[in-house]
């Protein structure tokens, strides 16, 4: 083929490509390599056409045949190029950038723009291998190659940042040159920024700091580009943080370093690292505790820097803080593990594990040695480094392996025999084994070393102070090195405390002492020693203000079980000041420390015993004596207490284990004596005469053995003087007592006593007693006794003289008494009674001792009834009846009082009088009875009564006066007695119908009719003693089980009269437990409950419901009580389904006719209507008022029966339907209500009030002040209902909505005065509840007043002591956020509210967001994590928002 023919076959290929036909094109140009196997174009041509058919390697073949025909041509590297940069041939990857290189040589003089192209192509591929040199070379010869084609500023600029942002994401991979190469862009890219300062500047300068922070060898450079952008940004927190962090990671700071931190710190108050280098900067300086204070601060913000956290634990160990130290290396050592450990990390990680050893084993204990040694174990190359060495020996020895530790010290003496810390490390082995000679010789040598070293001083001071006798008593060496250990470590406490040990117990400086102790404490609070000696001393030197302070201080910062210490000096403290309850309550703290401590609880029993509280004293003095048997006072405190609690058994019992052990202690063998002689007292009183003689011989033989060790005693001769005394009333023939016979002067042996003997016997000793100490109290006992001996010889009828001498005797002892103390009513009785007798006959002298024995002691009955008794027997009929009147008003069980007095009180069993009475045809019956001649007794009662049921109340009286006249009957004349008594008071005349019924006392057999009528007229009268003295008489005439409603119902109401509601709803307990299958009692029960103790209220639904399943007519009633018990126990809300109101439906139901149902049904709607108000719904319930009211009416509407109740009930209701109306908006329907209830009787405080109230709800809502006049005529209408607590709690409110605080204060005191008068538990709560609220408003309305909060605290704490009241807690809790938003007794209380159980949802959500408040401004995000938490798991959204807006502040 010709040369002509191969070019029209190259034309044909070229065309058919242009056509795309690449398979023509194939076939021209096969033709034309068959004559000219070299021709280039052929070979490019079918490369071409190849690529097009997607035949990538005949492609690649032809183009590389190409390629090697014409190197120096570019079509072939061209579509080699274009075929790698399409397919994923497997030679792509590799040929490709040596393709781009060629096609840059062939570019570089020809297409200046192709080879930038293809430069940046080649740029894009080694960036994607990642080989970092070559993209750095090949676009620094892009930039140069533009710089030389005169690229502006502008462009070059972007070529440079292009180039950091290829390289900056991969430095840790870059080489040197590499690494150079990118911080020589970031320079360039800096100087061509167009404007300086900008935005894109400062992001660029940012990213070359950031960078240069990664290479540790551009230090300098790094310094110079932080320092050049704060020139330019001064604002800038970016390279100050950098440059702070970057000193603080090479672990020194000079002076610049702390410039830099403090400008850092004046940029932002929170800057971790600024901070952080101020820490590290006092570090250095030996400034600790600025240290740690600075570096807390720093790493709150910063908690990922390692090196802080280090630096804060060497700071910490610095001042010997071991286990916070210990926290901090834990969070180093958990930082490096996070981020991996390298080269320098591993460096960092071993300091950080031998700081940590270091403290541990400053911490002493065994466990910290175990972990100390583990913790050396990870360190690398641990064994070949001394110091790592002796602390791993100090560690054994720590743990008590002292061969261990003698082993590691033994090789490092032998390797390292100039190191002293090695001898400083055999002395401290030679101390452990208490060789003292070798540990001082070792000490002295590490001394010799490093005498800079205060733990070596400290030691060595340890040393002199434990060795020999001499030492012992010239402690001058110890306190040489104790003081030199001072001065070289100031913030090491355990030296200040031997310091202590040496002024306490060397020198007796107390002061000086107690200032080293107290240093010490300062230094390491955990130091109980050390601050209880401070304690000690400061109560010795009485300054106990200052102990008190200590230990409030330390208890309020110590936690659960701990600071026993503390705890146990200021119970003890509290004790000896009488504080009781606070004594009980430190000392209970102490035991939680240390439950095993017998001393602990035998304070905790002293501190129950001198409150009274004899049982809990004696639970914790029998824990005492089981964990200390041999403790003879425990033991001998439990048998006190059991002997005060009347146990005399298993008191003797106690007292015998102590005279085991120790025969001569005279406490115990006084109780012994004790408990004999009272036991005898109780036989006396039950006539047993036998065994009381039997306990007084045994209590004498006590006695004498205790006064055979100690004759000293005044008490004891005044008891023995007691137990000879006691059997006076006991016959003669009856009493032979054994005694000892030294008590009589002889030296051994037994003699038997005989009466006379005996109460001769007893004034000797109380002689005794007298010698040795002279007391009122025995010269009383010392008169009875000669008394005693008088009547004695009376009975006998033995010689007068003797006699007249005996009573004259107890006079003159008697009168020194009362001379001695003239106030105990006791005496003067005394002395009045043998004023009495016959051989002195003083009746002047013995009135005048009776009256002032009442004088002295009001309530005394014992007195009146001798007094009595002198009336009576001088004749003195009328004087000698107010007397005993006056004794049985006082004490009604006191029955010598009745003696002589009328017997009152038989039961009237009146028979029916005739049928026209009972069908109540009385005026016909009255007829018929004046038609007969009334002779009979029986037609005479008839009369009488048929004139009482018509109301003749008067000539009923005069016809049972008659009856009484002619009865025989005894039991008739009781019954005649009770009707006429019945009568009388049926006609007001109260004072004759208590009369008549005391008369029936006088009868022989009192029937229980007339007592219950005379417990019902005290109950009347509002006399509960009267009350209380028929109750005891009923209760005898009356079986166990009979009656046993009447018998609760009158027990129950006299606890009502008395104010004592617990006591109403326990009688009634105790009796449905007596009679659990009685329905009236079960109705009763649920009654009272509604009544009196609303806090039972559960219980009193129950109760009402048993009642109502037991008997269908006690039901009707019960099912009220039921309903009344479940409003008060909150059951109208909607989780409850309303289960109140459709109680009182049913009730409704069953009893139409009952006022009481009706004013229930309008009280369940009423909190239904509140509920939906407080849920934000529409009230349901709000027409049915006016109907109810009306229904109430209605029901009592001609009911003569219980008027004043049905009164009462009605006026309650129309003030619910009034409280309804205006709850629910319709004030002008409550108005006119009031109103027209006012036209029917205009005298009615209580609907004035409520008038007045509806009035002054639109005026309130105003806003509008009241006027003078209007707040005037507000205070009138409340002071004529000034029984009113709600009234009182209303004009407060007014007073409080116009600003009027102390007038408001005022009126809440006022509620509470009344509440407490009235004995209203919840009237008492919501007062105080209501003026701690009112005073809080006034402390959180920033009012400058110390009054108002400690008015909230003094008012919430009475509320607390009446019950737990939640609300109370949190008014607590918020005063004190109020006063310290940010303190740590803020947030103890608020966490008290939200995770203690026992709180209302809503009190707990309030309370929630308060203490949200409190952790963001300490930003304490860990416990706000946990408070969210919380939130999230109650449902609070309230609190959730809150925080999300806090957040995001």
């Amino acid at each position: 083929m010709s040369s002509k023919e191969v070019k029209t076959a190259l034309k044909s290929a070229r065309d058919a490509i242009r056509n795309k036909e690449y398979k023509e094109a194939l076939k021209h140009c096969k033709t034309v390599l068959k004559q000219e196997k070299n021709n280039y174009n052929a070979w490019v041509f079918i490369g071409v056409a190849a690529a097009e058919l997607e035949q990538p390697d005949q492609a690649q073949g032809a183009y590389k045949k190409a390629a090697e025909l014409e190197p120096d041509q570019l079509l072939a590297w061209q579509g080699l190029a274009s075929l790698y940069e399409k397919c994923n041939h497997i030679n792509a990857k590799d040929d490709l950038p040596g393709v781009y290189q060629k096609l840059l040589d062939l570019y570089e003089s020809v297409d200046k723009q192709k080879w930038c192209d293809v430069c940046k192509k080649l740029v894009d591929l080694y960036c994607q291998e990642k080989k970092h040199v070559e993209v750095a070379r090949t676009w620094h010869k892009l930039i140069k190659t533009r710089q030389e084609e005169g690229a502006d500023n502008h462009e070059l600029h972007q070529l440079w940042r292009k180039l950091t942002q290829l390289l900056a994401e991969s430095t840790e991979d870059q080489n040197n040159e590499t690494q150079q190469l990118l911080l020589t862009a970031f320079e360039n890219a800096l100087d061509l920024s167009d404007k300086i300062p900008s935005e894109d500047h400062q992001v660029l300068y940012r990213h070359f700091i950031h960078c240069l922070s990664k290479f540790p060898h551009e230090t300098a450079r790094l310094k110079k580009a932080c320092e050049g952008m704060i020139n330019i940004y001064p604002t800038v927190q970016y390279p100050l943080e950098v440059l702070c962090l970057h000193l603080i990671e090479s672990g020194s700071l000079t002076d610049e370093g702390q410039q830099y931190c403090c400008r850092l710190v004046e940029m932002d108050s929170k800057s971790g690292p600024g901070f952080i280098g101020l820490g590290i900067k006092a570090l250095q300086d030996k400034k600790y505790e600025d240290a740690v204070r600075n570096l807390t601060e720093g790493l709150k913000e910063s908690p990922l820097c390692t090196t802080g956290w280090y630096h804060l634990a060497e700071a910490q160990v610095k001042m010997h803080r071991p286990k916070e130290a210990v926290l901090s290396c834990n969070q180093a050592l958990k930082n490096i593990d996070n981020l991996g450990v390298s080269g320098g990390s591993l460096h960092q990680k071993n300091l950080c594990l031998r700081l940590k050893a270091e403290a541990l084993i400053k911490l002493s204990d065994y466990e910290s040695s175990v972990e100390a040694i583990c913790t050396l174990d990870q360190v690398s190359d641990a064994n070949n480094i001394p110091g790592l060495l002796v602390l791993k020996s100090l560690a054994y020895l720590n743990k008590g392996s002292l061969d261990e530790a003698s082993k590691i010290m033994e090789d490092l003496l032998s390797s390292y025999p100039d190191l002293a810390e090695v001898h400083a490390l055999e002395a401290l082995i030679h101390f452990t084994k208490k060789d003292y000679l070798q540990a001082e010789k070792c000490f002295q040598r590490a001394l010799e070393k490093d005498a800079e070293v205060a733990e070596y001083h400290y030691q060595l001071g340890l040393t002199y102070w434990f060795m020999d006798e001499e030492t012992r008593k010239d402690k001058t060496k110890a306190l040489t090195h104790f003081l030199k250990a001072a001065r070289l470590d100031t913030y090491m406490g355990k030296v200040f405390c031997y310091l202590g040990h040496y002024y306490r117990d060397v020198v007796g400086d107390k002061n000086r002492a107690r200032g080293c102790y107290r240093k010490a404490f300062e230094l390491d609070d955990t130091d109980a020693e050390s601050g209880a000696a401070a304690v000690d001393l400061s109560v010795e030197l009485e300054e106990m203000e200052t102990a008190l302070a200590t230990l409030t201080t330390v208890t309020q910062k110590a936690g659960a079980g701990t600071a026993k210490w503390a705890w146990l000096r200021r119970g003890l403290y509290y004790l000896k000041a009488g504080q009781h309850s606070q004594a009980v309550a430190d000392l209970q703290a102490a035991l939680r420390a240390d439950p095993k401590d017998f001393n602990c609880w035998e304070s905790l029993g002293e501190a129950y015993l001198s409150r009274g509280g004899y049982t809990t004293a004696l639970k914790s003095f029998t824990k005492a004596s089981e964990l200390n048997p041999e403790s003879t006072y425990s033991v001998f405190k439990v048998a006190a207490i059991q002997q005060i609690l009347g146990k005399y058994k298993e008191a003797i019992a106690q007292y015998q284990l102590i005279i085991k052990k120790k025969e001569d202690y005279v406490p115990a063998l006084k109780g012994l004596g004790e408990c004999h002689l009272m036991m005898a007292k109780a036989a006396l009183v039950d006539y047993l005469d036998g065994k009381a003689v039997d306990y007084i011989e045994k209590a004498l033989e006590y006695f004498t053995w205790a006064l055979q060790r100690q004759a000293d005693v005044s008490c004891l001769w005044k008891l023995v003087g007691d137990a000879c005394t006691s059997l006076y009333a006991v016959s003669p023939s009856k009493v032979n007592v054994k005694v000892l016979g030294i008590l009589l002067g002889q030296k051994e042996g037994k003699q038997v006593l005989k009466k006379n003997e005996l109460l001769h016997l007893g004034g000797r000793c109380y002689g005794r007693a007298l010698k040795l100490m002279s007391t009122s109290n025995t010269w009383c006992d010392l008169g009875i006794n000669y008394y005693r001996q008088a009547q004695h010889l009376a009975e006998t009828g033995n010689n007068t003289n003797d006699l007249k001498e005996l009573l004259e005797k107890s006079l003159h002892c008697l009168k020194k008494a009362v001379r001695l103390d003239s106030k105990n009513h006791l005496y003067w009785n005394a002395l009045g009674v043998v004023s009495c007798h016959n051989g002195i006959g003083n009746y002047a002298l013995a009135q005048h001792c009776f009256i002032k024995s009442i004088q002295s002691e009001q309530i005394n009955a014992v007195a009146w009834t001798n007094l009595g008794v002198l009336y009576l027997a001088n004749e003195n009929i009328e004087q000698a009846h107010e007397a005993f009147k006056m004794a049985q008003s006082l004490d009604p069980s006191y029955l010598m009082c009745w003696i002589g007095q009328p017997k009152l009180f038989l039961i009237l069993k009146v028979s029916y009088v005739s049928l026209l009475s009972s069908i109540g045809e009385y005026d016909k019956a009255i007829q018929a009875f004046k038609s007969t001649p009334l002779e009979e007794l029986e037609d005479i009662i008839g009369f009488a009564l048929a004139l009482f049921m018509k109301g003749l109340y008067k000539e009923s009286s005069k016809a049972y006066e008659r009856a009484l006249s002619i009865v025989e009957s005894e039991q008739d004349k009781a019954h005649i007695l009770t009707a006429l008594a019945i009568t009388e008071y049926k006609q007001g005349k109260m004072d004759v119908a208590k009369t008549l019924l005391f008369k029936c006392s006088i009868l022989k057999e009192p029937t229980t009719e007339s007592l219950q009528a005379l417990c019902a007229l005290g109950l009347t009268m509002q006399d509960a003693t009267l009350s209380k003295a028929a109750l005891n008489e009923l209760l005898k005439h009356i079986k166990q089980k009979d009656n046993d409603y009447p018998k609760c119902l009158l027990t129950s109401a006299i606890y009502a009269l008395q104010g004592r509601s617990v006591a109403v709803q326990r009688q009634a307990s105790k009796a449905v437990h007596s009679n659990p299958a009685d329905p009236a009692l079960w109705s009763l029960l649920s009654r009272v409950v509604a009544q009196y103790t609303h806090r039972s209220a559960k219980g009193g639904a129950i109760a009402g419901n048993v009642a109502h399943i037991l008997d269908s007519n006690h039901g009707k009633k019960a099912l009220l009580y039921t309903a009344v018990n479940q409003l008060a126990m909150g059951s109208s809300s909607e989780t409850e389904k309303n289960i109140a109101l459709k109680t009182i439906q049913k009730a409704a139901l069953l009893s139409p006719g009952d006022p009481a149902v009706w004013a229930g049904l309008m009280a369940a709607c009423h909190a239904d209507d509140k509920l939906a108000l407080v849920n934000n719904t529409q009230p349901k319930r709000m027409d049915l008022y006016l109907a109810l009211l009306s229904a109430v009416s209605a029901s009592i509407k001609d009911k003569e029966f219980l008027k004043d109740y049905n009164q009462s009930l009605e006026k309650w209701s129309l003030s619910q339907a009034v409280t309804g109306l205006i709850d629910t908006g319709r004030i002008s329907e409550a108005e006119a209500l009031c109103t027209k209830n006012l036209k029917s009787n205009p005298d009615q405080p209580a609907i004035i009030l409520l008038l007045r109230q509806v009035q002054c709800k639109p005026l309130l809502e105003s806003q509008n002040p009241l006027p003078d006049a209007v707040l005037e005529e507000l205070q009138k209408t409340v002071m004529s209902n000034s029984t009113s607590v709600p009234a009182w709690q209303w004009l407060a409110h007014i007073y409080q909505s116009q600003g009027m605080m102390g007038a408001a204060e005022m009126c809440y005191r006022k509620s509470l005065q009344v509440a407490s008068q009235q004995g209203s538990w919840s009237g008492k709560l919501s007062s105080l509840l209501r003026l701690a609220l009112l005073a809080l408003k006034a402390c959180m309305a920033n009012i400058s007043n110390d009054h108002w909060s400690s008015l909230v605290q003094e008012a919430t704490t009475e509320a607390l002591k009446l019950c737990f009241c939640p609300l109370a807690v949190f008014l607590q809790a918020l005063l004190q956020f109020n006063r310290k938003m940010g303190a740590r007794e803020t947030r103890r209380l608020l966490e008290r509210v939200v995770y203690q159980p026992g709180y209302p949802k809503s009190i707990v959500s309030t309370a929630r967001w308060y203490l949200l408040r409190h952790l963001h401004a300490k930003n304490d995000y860990e416990l706000i994590d946990v408070l969210v938490n919380n939130a999230k798991t109650h449902g609070d959204t309230r609190a959730l928002e809150l925080n999300q807006k806090l957040s995001s502040q």
